[in-house]
């Protein structure tokens, strides 16, 4: 009896969360918690291949790189899909699907469950419309069943995502019998279910669900790919992350999410924990709003980005664990370029730029996230430059709820923003934060010629080309400075020293299939 408990703690993997998972549906729940629990609980069409990180011994990564002896020019691998092939012109992609898969739910995955998941995205209008309108769908007719197991997407246009999205996290593929079946005529698209519960064809299904406390997670015994070694997760909601690093210190939970930087110093010192860090997706920077003064004027947001002091950032606030952010996208990110960064902190050049625009005596507020302890200390660096170059700096510290609600009004003249874009591709991302009509363009920049470079790297396969132009967009980007560039701070695993398989993926999410004990 005491080997099979022994052998019941080895597969479970306990860890301390900042909060358990608010919803479970990705159309309209993004929080830690929910998307650490999607790459579980569902499966996706296709993967990227995985590679050793070049940073971080034992840890892998997704291999997103241009790859020109590939098709595609990608490192792709079939999950639910188990071949694909794109048109010459780049305006249709067919998957043949993988036969024999069963849902948590026992039923059968069909290409129906394709059509009705893609369905879903066009009637609910979460952030499904995202992903449909990055790919140039317009209705859902561009999606169509071609046999039981073949589907494919048809385009107006060739588009270099198409493949991209197909592993995207936020396209789980849903078990469209399930959620028939419990939806029914009320609920055609199962919100209320799926809110609560899941029906896919990941390798985890949802034991328990106690917000607050916990949500329980079971491996799968029919799941169509190897088995999980972790045959149970326990995700307990720990809100202090002083309690989070003192849990893992006693050995108590096998993972401590989102520790303080000073706290994963004190824990590399511990033989029983190891710290893993990795270059990530992650970028924090200002929202400078361009349509609110002193802001509308290019000089004063070049003037605030050579006044950030990003090395005593990175040095006093994040330990080192961050980089300096030099780019308008992830530098990780293929294309990303570095080179138009023209604003190493210069106090002078600052005030010279701000002479220059005629801004005498200004004053202004920058809103941080109360829950988020890295904004409040930067704030105060931020603060004490801009009163060397004549600003009046107000911080303004609102609750995360709240402030949420301000990045999206766009109604603040500065606001943090901490965020990554999940599809590691220079024309997502760009298209993300820049485009002028994208619902995430926080800092209202409006630039019609950029707008016109992203699009067109959007309608093109010939990497060269997408090359050309987000290399212009970056440029422009730089020199119009629509962000107070900040940082790009590293994902970071606060783990027992034993535990292993840790895989980054550009989604900034943890996959419970990945680990196993060394």
């Amino acid at each position: 009896f005491g080997e099979a408990l022994a052998q019941d703690a080895n597969s479970t993997l306990v860890i301390a969360a900042p909060a358990t998972p608010q919803g479970l549906d990705i159309e309209f729940d993004v929080s830690l918690g929910s998307i650490d629990s999607l790459g579980a609980l569902y499966e996706y069409m296709l993967g990227y291949e995985k590679m050793e990180d070049p940073n971080a011994p034992g840890v892998l990564r997704e291999d997103t790189g241009v790859h020109t002896d590939k098709p595609n020019n990608l490192a792709l691998r079939g999950r639910l899909a188990e071949s694909w092939e794109v048109a010459p012109d780049g305006r249709k992609a067919t998957f043949k699907l993988r036969e024999g898969v069963v849902s948590n739910w026992g039923n059968k995955f069909t290409s129906k469950d394709v059509k009705w998941t893609w369905d879903r995205k066009f009637n609910l209008k979460g952030q499904g419309l995202f992903q449909t309108a990055v790919l140039g769908l317009k209705t859902p007719d561009q999606i169509k069943v071609e046999g039981d197991y073949a589907i494919s997407f048809n385009l107006d246009q060739p588009n270099p995502l198409l493949l991209k999205q197909q592993c995207n996290l936020a396209n789980p593929i849903y078990d469209a019998t399930k959620c028939a079946e419990v939806g029914g005529k009320d609920d055609p698209w199962a919100v209320n279910f799926l809110k609560n519960d899941s029906a896919g064809f990941g390798p985890y299904r949802l034991a328990q669900l106690v917000r607050g406390q916990q949500a329980v997670f079971e491996a799968r015994d029919d799941y169509w790919d190897e088995k999980p070694f972790m045959k149970r997760v326990i995700m307990r909601e720990v809100p202090q992350s002083s309690s989070r690093f003192s849990l893992l210190q006693g050995g108590a939970v096998d993972i401590a999410q989102f520790l303080q930087p000073r706290e994963l110093e004190a824990l590399k010192k511990q033989p029983n924990a190891a710290v893993d860090a990795v270059n990530a997706s992650y970028m924090i920077w200002l929202e400078l709003n361009a349509k609110i003064a002193p802001f509308d004027n290019v000089d004063v947001r070049r003037a605030i980005n050579l006044a950030i002091p990003r090395d005593e950032i990175i040095r006093t606030i994040y330990y080192g664990y961050a980089d300096e952010q030099k780019a308008p996208m992830p530098y990780i990110y293929p294309m990303a370029d570095e080179s138009f960064f023209s604003y190493a902190y210069d106090l002078a050049k600052a005030k010279a730029l701000l002479d220059k625009a005629g801004a005498k005596n200004l004053a202004t507020s920058l809103s941080y996230n109360a829950g988020d302890p890295t904004q409040e200390p930067i704030a105060l660096l931020i603060q004490t430059a801009l009163k060397q170059i004549g600003i009046e700096l107000t911080l303004e510290k609102l609750p995360a709820g709240v402030f949420y609600e301000n990045v999206t009004k766009r109604a603040k003249p500065m606001i943090f923003y901490l965020d990554s874009p999940w599809t590691p591709d220079p024309g997502y991302s760009t298209y993300l934060y820049f485009n002028s009509e994208s619902y995430v363009n926080y800092s209202n920049y409006d630039n019609k010629t950029v707008d016109q470079m992203i699009k067109d790297g959007l309608a093109t396969l010939d990497d060269n080309v997408r090359k050309e132009k987000y290399t212009e967009v970056q440029k422009t980007l730089m020199d119009e400075a629509p962000w107070g560039f900040i940082a790009y701070p590293k994902y970071t695993l606060a783990r027992k020293a034993g535990l292993k398989g840790f895989t980054y993926y550009t989604s900034n999410n943890l996959r419970f299939q990945d680990f196993t004990r060394g």
